[in-house]
């Protein structure tokens, strides 16, 4: 069926079907000119629709929102009913939804939904688009605030950064991330980016406990290479069943994101970094914050300054969203890169 579609057409078909796995919120529906073709009707349906063919799907209330949107616009692209139509697959999805029994809005907020981020800055392997799927309750965050339930746009923008310098500041190198949430900058270095060793960490035991979860879905369960382990900032590190932390290995780079939305923690923040940086003399910090607040970024930066850590910006851009190809998040928030040393 695809190899009747146009490259024009196969482009917007791919590039609607990596928003939609990622479960963006302003999809880029294809052109009129497309959407009325049978064949790339039934090209949609078989990519994202499919019960056979789709393994990771999204929420229901999500397949159905996008599809009763996508079948309105095809209606209203068709030009002449005797000689174009809409698929009949694509009908039959939309009734099956419609006739399935949905949960209710505040039990779909508390429900973890698959998300699959696309990683257009790496090479194709096998032939296909690397990616990374998570398992994550992104509406639950809005209700309940609980932060590490969700990947944020600062760690989409700084994985866009590692894929752009994997060479130089990842493959080969032991990786510490505090904060991971998700862990998708973890498995992104663990998975794509040659990382030697990696370590996902968060202060919530709950959150590391679900990690294991996420190294499944991205094959990494019996990896080696990484590993969730909780840290809380401000207290002091400890080596477990071990005499050394981290069984006495090296950290080469110490990664994190948004890590500075609420101010409280900016004191246990950096002293966590004082303690690495007694461990490990050498090692780097990348930090990479959304700007909501500028006075408590400020906060951030006067605290890395009284511990003596020299703070580089990094510039790095966020491409337009129009020219993304994924991941896919906002260039109209402010987002920091920075590097953290200790002279």
């Amino acid at each position: 069926m695809a190899r009747q579609l146009s490259a024009r057409a196969m482009q917007q078909l791919e590039r609607f079907s990596r928003q939609y796995f990622q479960l963006h919120l302003n999809l880029d529906f294809p052109d009129d000119v497309h959407l009325r073709n049978v064949e790339f009707q039934r090209s949609l349906q078989s990519r994202l629709f499919s019960e056979d063919g789709v393994k990771m799907v999204p929420p229901a209330r999500y397949q159905r929102r996008v599809l009763k949107a996508l079948m309105g616009r095809i209606e209203q692209s068709i030009q002449d009913w005797e000689e174009e139509e809409i698929s009949d697959d694509l009908m039959n999805c939309l009734s099956s939804l419609f006739a399935s029994s949905l949960p209710t809005e505040v039990v779909s907020a508390q429900q973890k939904s698959y998300v699959t981020y696309t990683l257009s800055l790496l090479p194709p392997q096998d032939q296909a688009t690397p990616s990374i799927t998570l398992l994550e309750a992104r509406n639950l965050v809005a209700a309940f605030g609980n932060t590490g339930l969700r990947t944020w746009e600062a760690a989409l923008h700084l994985g866009n950064y590692l894929c752009g310098n994997q060479d130089v500041l990842v493959r080969g190198k032991s990786i510490l991330e505090l904060g991971a949430g998700t862990g998708y900058v973890s498995l992104l270095c663990a998975k794509h980016l040659g990382a030697r060793h990696v370590i996902a960490t968060d202060g919530s035991d709950d959150i590391v406990a679900s990690l294991s979860t996420n190294f499944y879905l991205n094959g990494l369960q019996d990896s080696t290479v990484i590993e969730g382990k909780e840290l809380k900032w401000g207290q002091a590190l400890v080596g477990g069943e071990y005499p050394a932390w981290n069984a006495g290995r090296t950290i080469d780079l110490v990664l994190g994101a948004d890590l500075t939305y609420d101010g409280s923690g900016i004191p246990a923040l950096a002293s966590t970094f004082g303690d690495l940086f007694e461990l490990y003399p050498t090692m780097k910090i990348i930090y990479t914050a959304t700007i909501r607040n500028p006075t408590t970024f400020e906060k951030f930066l006067e605290a890395c300054r009284a511990n003596k850590y020299t703070v580089e910006n990094i510039l790095y851009e966020i491409e337009k969203i129009e020219l993304q190809e994924g991941p896919f998040y906002s260039d109209q928030v402010p987002i920091q890169l920075c590097l953290i040393t200790k002279p």
